[in-house]
This record gives structure tokens, sequence and C-alpha cells, in this order.
């Protein structure tokens, strides 16, 4: 069902493939342990091709062939049943067509008309045009979440099968749903445990976002696929004969790190290819019929592996005693291989297997009553609703927020009454407390971990045993948001704060509008975003805070386009410009064309784009364009972690570009690390101002005995220059390694 394979087909042909496809769905579900439900699953499809009729995708094949392709993915992709792949075959026809949720009920019953109900709410991606639309929007796909679990799940589907074909669309649509799947969609399907998918949701968005990078990463992988297999060979050889003398049954197999997590690792440790060592991880999956001897025959395995290789003992992770929220459950490992270095080790049973892939939907095969990891996915949609009820309105940070939750590895620990709790990995003790209640939270004092007195900011680990202390005097502190790790503590912390700081807040806002109403100026976005850049706060709410608290006082604000400003203020003003430097321009677009890629132009007098604080890209970066709230061409770096949050949430402003005409010189800061040796720093500095004519604007150096850090900030016209330097610096003796440091927000 690749697009082009549909542009020349004859009506029988098509009539053929659609036909084909269907059968495809209904033979991987005959083949599942669901009831047999052909007959609901047949007249769904007949259904739906015929409310389909006529209509194309922009590919150019029958619409139809998506919504078969969802069902295929749910059943058997996500293991879903009968009535989820009635619902996937159904879920655009109340949106696409003139059929309502009252004719799907009335021919499909409730539960089918209840998720396509759900997934007809979250259409269209989960974002609209509006930031607090589209926070209302993902607000409705998490309530519909917890209400029915299926209908995430076939959105998941959805999304992935949209993935799959994002080739056909424009580049400025692939930037929005990649960036968005990124964002949302992968932390989602990890958090529900569906890791087959969330890597390869990863992998695509990738390819669309950084298709050069993706290419050099998947031909390296290639190259070096001989010699991967035969050190992982020399590696399994002793493991599989240890395995067989144990008499299990069982299946081996070297698991692939994906495209995505390579670049990452290579992006955060600053490495190249060459030196991520740990491509491949062992997976070893054995049948056991009996649940309760699981466990036992994962420490076995164990055992056999450690008397073969030198365990790691920092990296070994018990997830069969307690599992991941999300229900994952294995024993992992990390020992030395025969070539010196370390690989990781997965042990799992079948059922653990299918847990792991599957996810949630795996639950259902195996479920007797309400089990642990249900009660544990239940716990967290819970949180979620926690979430939900937060009146935030800001996109962003509502995202944000949710994300924190989504993504968090996580520790267990105990209350003192022996209750297991399942945190995000980093928690601390006032994360504890406000998992326990909101009142708790605002009134911590302290904590007692395994029975020593420590501050409510002390960070936990998995096992600790943890006490929360209070007092009625305390109150919640703004300096306590650093401290917490968990989503639902950063809520409740932020509604207690709101509910103490709101009388401030109130005058404040009061100060504000009379300040404006006695210039005889309206207080528009653009006038208050330049009053908000000028105290360096983000956004009205902080100002009418500081206002309010008297730290700032805005009689000595120029307000330009007030007539009662002096004019002798503004001449001094302009003035004091005329003897500053000379500054480039930005120009601003008549109107962006989001749909085609806008070229980036900069001369010695102007530019039509501005460059953003946060990641500071340099010409040559993989970089996109966020069209800002004066029209212009705001410039983020792809890996920049706001500019994820920006596609995400402001899809229909986001537009592709590209580099052209660049006369101006940036800054770019490189990190050098090597052992130290006298004269190392002279020759440094001499490579790169005489040799190479680079201005050098700031250098700092830190040496630790032998060793020594060198942070280097330099003038360039592009990163084909840094990458030159780099390479040059490298050649030094001494010197280890030499990359420019990508620019992270504060």
């Amino acid at each position: 069902m690749e697009p082009d394979k549909q542009y020349n087909m004859t009506p029988e042909e098509e009539e053929r493939l659609i036909e084909n496809e269907f059968q495809d769905v209904l033979q991987g579900y005959l083949k599942s342990n669901h009831r047999k439900k052909v007959e609901i699953i047949e007249r769904a499809f007949r259904f739906a091709k015929k409310a389909h009729g006529g209509i194309r995708r922009r590919s150019g094949e029958p619409y139809i062939l998506h919504p078969i392709a969802v069902a295929k993915i749910a059943s058997q992709e996500i293991g879903l049943g009968s009535t989820s792949i009635c619902a996937a075959l159904l879920h655009d026809v109340v949106e696409d067509t003139d059929y309502t949720v009252e004719d799907i009920e009335r021919l499909f019953g409730s539960k089918i008309a209840q998720i396509v109900a759900g997934l007809t709410k979250i259409s269209g991606g989960i974002f609209g045009e509006q930031a607090s639309a589209q926070a209302e929007n993902f607000r409705k796909l998490l309530l519909t979440m917890s209400e029915d679990i299926r209908v995430v799940l076939i959105k998941m589907a959805d999304r992935l099968h949209n993935m799959r074909t994002l080739g056909s669309m424009a580049p400025a649509k692939q930037y929005k749903i990649a960036g968005e799947t990124l964002y949302i969609y992968a932390p989602l399907a990890h958090r529900l445990g569906l890791f087959e998918i969330k890597t390869e949701l990863e992998d695509l968005s990738f390819k669309y976002e950084h298709p050069k990078a993706y290419e050099r990463i998947s031909e390296l992988i290639r190259q070096s696929e001989a010699r991967r297999s035969a050190v992982y060979n020399d590696f399994a050889t002793p493991i599989l004969a240890a395995l067989d003398k144990m008499n299990l049954r069982y299946e081996a197999k070297a698991r692939l790190k994906s495209v995505y997590s390579i670049w990452r690792k290579m992006e955060t440790k600053h490495v190249p290819f060459e030196e991520i060592y740990d491509l491949y991880a062992m997976r070893i999956i054995f049948d056991c019929d009996d649940p309760s001897q699981e466990k036992g025959i994962c420490w076995s395995i164990y055992s056999a592996i450690t008397d073969l290789y030198r365990l790691h003992p920092d990296r070994t992770r018990d997830w069969v005693s307690i599992p991941k929220a999300n229900g994952y459950q294995a024993l992992h490992l990390t020992v030395m291989g025969p070539d010196g270095n370390w690989v990781e080790v997965q042990i799992r049973s079948r059922r653990m297997d299918e847990i792991a892939e599957k996810g949630f939907a795996a639950h259902w095969k195996y479920k007797s009553g309400e089990s642990d990891e249900e009660s544990e996915l239940n716990e967290w949609l819970r949180t979620i609703k926690d979430i939900l009820d937060d009146p935030n309105p800001n996109a962003i940070d509502f995202l944000d927020t949710l994300k924190m939750n989504l993504f968090a590895s996580e520790i267990a620990v105990f209350t003192p009454k022996g209750r297991v709790i399942t945190m995000p990995a980093d928690s601390s003790v006032l994360d504890v407390a406000f998992e326990l209640h909101s009142e708790i939270g605002t009134h911590c004092i302290a904590g007692k971990v395994n029975h020593k007195l420590v501050p409510l900011s002390h960070r936990l680990q998995s096992g600790d045993q943890v006490e929360v202390l209070t007092s009625q005097s305390q109150t919640p502190k703004e300096e306590w948001l650093p401290f917490l790790a968990t989503a639902k503590g950063r809520t409740r912390l932020k509604a207690a704060l709101r509910k103490v700081q709101q009388p401030v807040i109130d005058s404040g806002k009061a100060i504000f509008d009379q300040y404006f109403k006695e210039r005889e100026v309206e207080a528009t976005n653009e006038i208050v975003t330049k009053m908000l850049a000028y105290y360096h706060l983000p956004s009205r709410e902080a100002l009418y805070m500081k206002l309010g608290q008297g730290s700032i006082d805005l009689s000595r604000y120029i307000l330009k386009e007030s007539p009662k400003t002096e004019q002798s203020l503004l001449s001094k003003l302009f003035r004091i410009k005329r003897t500053q430097q000379p500054q480039i321009v930005t120009v601003t677009p008549e109107k962006v064309n989001v749909k085609k890629t806008y070229a980036l132009r900069c001369t010695d007098m102007e530019r039509n784009y501005v460059l953003s604080d946060c990641c500071h890209p340099i010409p040559g970066d993989d970089v996109m364009g966020y069209v800002n709230d004066r029209g212009q061409v705001e410039l983020h770096s792809l890996t920049c972690p706001r500019a994820q949050a920006l596609k995400a949430a402001y899809g229909p402003r986001i537009v592709s570009t590209e580099w052209e005409q660049v006369k101006q010189k940036f800054l770019a800061e490189i990190r050098i690390e090597g052992v130290d040796r006298h004269g190392i720093l002279q020759e440094l500095t001499q490579m790169i101002s005489n040799q190479l004519n680079i201005d050098i604007r700031s250098l700092h150096i830190d040496t630790d005995k032998e060793v020594f850090a060198c942070s280097l900030t330099v003038l360039v016209s592009d990163t084909q220059v840094v990458g030159e330097l780099c390479q040059k610096i490298k050649k030094i003796k001494g010197v280890q390694n030499a990359a420019r440091v990508a620019d992270t927000p504060d």
C-alpha cells in the first residue's frame, strides 16, 4: 500500500487490492486469541467502503485503504480485538461523511460508537490553530483515553500509518506532523508500553526532520553489520551453550539500537558513530507455562551469564519483582564482552516479551481480574486527570508538564507502612508529599529517608523508605518548583501558589491598567511583548506579580507609543542609538507562505529572519522557521527542545527553511577535552587566530590533575568552518575531543 503503487491502477485492480488488504486484516484476526466475530467486522468494512466511495488520499490511492491499514495495525501490531477493528475501520466516517455517531450506534452498538465518537473529537491531529484550543484538544484526547484506553490505541495506529505514508505531504506539513509525533505520540506510546511503535514513530519523525543525518547513520549501520555480527557471535556462543545445558526452550537475538537513539547519543555525548559501543543488546526470551516460575528462571539465567562474564555492578535492573508503571517486566544486566566493551543482556519470559512489545493490549491476553499492571495504568490515568483539572491555559506549559510524566523512567519507594509508590526517576521528598495529598505537599517541611532526616529537596533512590514531615505553619514557596520531578507535584504546587499569589497579581494588574490609562494607550500584545522583553519576564502574570510586589516601577519605563511621552526623552534615546554600532535590521516579510520553503538571507545591513535566544543556530545547521506574533520568521535549530514544543503546539505557523545568502558572522561555542601538557593552550590559540584567521571571542579553561576541559567561543560564517576547525584542533597532540556545543535553554 505504498503511495506510488496506486497511481495507474484500473478500477478492477483497485477493487482487488482493497479486497486483498481487508482479507489480510481478517486472516490476522482469525489467528489471534480473540473471540471470533467476523460478521460485524465484515459489516463495518462494507459500510466504511461505501461511505468513503470515490474519495482519495493525497497520494492518489482510494481513501478506504487508510482505515484498513489502521485496523491492521490495531489488530496485528497492538493486538486489539473485533470492537477496535470495527472502530478503526469506521474512525473517519463521522468526520468525513454525512453519517453521524447515532447512525454508527444504531448499526454497530454503543461501544463501537463511543470509541468512534472519541476518535472524532480528537481528529485532525491533536492541535488546532489557537494555543488554548490546542491544549483543550489534547485534554479531550486524554479524557477520552481515561474513559476507554482503546481510543488512544487506535489513534496511535492512525498516527503510525500517517507517518509511514508521510512522503506524499508538503515539507511544512511533514515538519508539523513529525514534530507533533516526536513531542507527544512517541512519549505516549512509551507510557503505554508500545515499545515497537514508539521506536518506529521516533525513527520516522527523525527521517523527515533530519533526512541527511538519518541516511548517514543508516549507511554506517549497514557498513558495520559484518563486524557487529562477528562480535555478537563471539559474545553469544558461550551463553547459548550454557542455556542449552539448562534444558530451556528459548530464543536469543541481538537487538540493534534504533537510528534515532544512536543519533541522540551522538548528539548528547558529542561522540562520533565509531565511539558508540552499545550499538546492540542481547535479548533472551524463554518459554514458561507457569508464571510463578518466571522469576526463578530469570535469575538462574542471570547466574549462568555472570559465571561467564564480568558483571557491571551498577547496571543490574530488576523489573521482574517491581514492574515499570507501563507494565514492563524484565531482568537487565550489563557484562564485559570478550572485546572489552560493555554489553546489555535482557532476560524475559514469552509473556513479559509480549507485554514489552505490545504494551497494554497484551495485558488482556493474560488478564485474571484486576492485575497489578492494570492498577498501575489506572494510577497513571488518575494522574492525567489531575493535570487536566489545572486551569492553566498555556499550551506549551501544559504539554511540557504532561511530557514530563510521559517519558519518565521509574523508581519504587516505600512508605513507613510498606506501601510501594512508583515515582519518576529523580523524584524528591516533596514529590512524594504531593503524591500522597496536596495538603501534605503544601505543608511539607522535610522528610526522613531510611530513618535519616533530609531536606524536602532530597532526591530519592529506588528502594528508599520515605516519611514526610509536615507543619501547619508551612506555606507553599515558588522556589520549590525546581525540586519537583513529577507533573502531579508541579501542577498541585502551581495551583496552591496561585491561591496565595492571586491578591498580589490582582493589585499588580490594577497598577498595569492604570499606567496604560494615564498614557492613553491600548495594551496590545506587541507593546506588552516589548515590555516583557525589557524586564526579562516570561508572561503577563509574572509582570503583574512583580508590580504587585513592588519590585518593578513602571513610571521609569518609556512608552514610545504614548502621545504623552516627552519629546526630549525620545530624542535622547535616538541620540544614544546613533552613537552605538550600526545594527543589522530585521526585515518583516509581507506574508509568509508556510506551504513553501522560506529562503534565509542576511547581508551586512539587514536579514529576513530573527535568531532565537534558546539555541543560536548558525548557517549550515538544520533549522526551521516559526512565524511569531509580529509576522517575523523566528529561527530554531531542529534539535532545540523549544522547536519540538513549537511544532507540536503551533503546527500551522511552522515553515521549512533553507540558507541562501548569508554575509554575517555568528558566535559558536566549541568544547575541547584532552590531556594537559606544557604549551598546549598557546599552540591552540596560535593555530586558530594566526593560521586559520578566526576571531576568538572568549576562552575558558579548567584543569583537573592531568586532564583539561576548554570552552572556546569563536566568530564563524557557517557550520562547515566549525567542522573544519574541530578536525584541526583534534590533530593537536594531547587533544582527545573537540565538538561544537549545541546551545540549550536555561
